[in-house]
């Protein structure tokens, strides 16, 4: 799982976006040395969401 600032999301969200979709790799979205977000791919998240309705 990589690791970004929320400094760096803010900057180079298009760059990040496009890396996110090309390796389906989810990112770690860091706020003050914290964790604060994961950024994953659309289909993970749906995949995750269909997955819920089935338990």
């Amino acid at each position: 799982m990589k690791t970004e600032l929320v400094t760096t999301l803010k900057r180079q969200t298009t760059k990040i976006l496009t890396n996110l979709h090309n390796s389906k790799e989810s990112i770690l979205i860091t706020e003050h040395g914290q964790p604060s977000a994961y950024l994953i791919d659309i289909d993970d998240y749906e995949s995750m969401k269909n997955l819920e309705g089935v338990a």
